[in-house]
């Protein structure tokens, strides 16, 4: 790669999976799931993911957070779980997602470096007040931008124009991150640059337009921006 820094202006940040580890609300509540936390975790997440596109190819809206409580329905009835205490319990820790460990880093040396950052999600707008409160990154970021404006979820283009129309820059000026591979083609069809956070060794989905970088963290942002961390 050429010493010349990209020309961003904007580095903006998918939440969930990508900032904060959305198994960490299994996590929390490890012991009363037992040997099925992990199955839990994976379908809760699956069926999330399932309903914010199912509900955009139908017209039929809802919040994040209403979605959120539908796959979770979902989850715990396909394993057999019957306990309403433990769903609201698990509700309540999904605002209280632990951030990944080099988040703080990483937004601190952007900031210090000048950029403006945003964090661009499905989430409801509590649900991500709570979980940048709780990670203790509010100063650290100077938009987020939730989908609940359009009432549309990710990939619908429209998100993506969220962010250049709040930071007033082109969609090339915007280096977007996100753990998610179908959002990462999503964002690079749209026109950004796309580093694809790879966290979990995942294969590359077969989408026409691709991430132009990947990388197991978020570190690697500040290795393409050449700012030192």
């Amino acid at each position: 790669m050429s010493d010349t820094p990209l020309d961003i202006k904007a580095c903006v940040f998918d939440a969930y999976g990508t900032l904060f580890d959305v198994h960490s609300a299994v996590g929390a509540h490890r012991q009363r799931l037992g040997k099925q936390a992990n199955e839990v975790s994976n379908t809760w997440r699956t069926k999330q993911l399932e309903y914010t596109w199912l509900r955009s190819l139908m017209g039929d809206y809802a919040d994040f957070w209403q979605v959120t409580g539908e796959a979770l329905d979902y989850s715990l009835d396909a394993h057999g779980i019957k306990d309403d205490a433990l769903h609201d319990d698990l509700m309540q820790a999904y605002l209280k997602l632990e951030p990944y460990e080099e988040v703080h880093q990483v937004l601190s040396a952007l900031k210090d470096a000048g950029y403006k950052t945003a964090i661009l999600s499905n989430g409801a707008p509590p649900m991500l007040e709570a979980a940048i409160r709780g990670a203790g990154i509010d100063d650290l970021l100077d938009e987020s931008l939730s989908v609940d404006d359009l009432q549309i979820f990710k990939p619908d283009p429209r998100v993506y124009e969220l962010v250049t129309k709040a930071f007033a820059v082109e969609p090339e000026q915007v280096l977007f991150q996100s753990s998610n591979a179908w959002d990462a083609s999503g964002a690079a069809s749209f026109g950004f640059k796309v580093l694809w956070v790879n966290r979990f060794s995942q294969r590359p989905e077969r989408l026409p337009s691709k991430p132009d970088y990947e990388a197991t963290d978020l570190k690697r942002l500040l290795e393409l921006l050449k700012i030192s961390g």
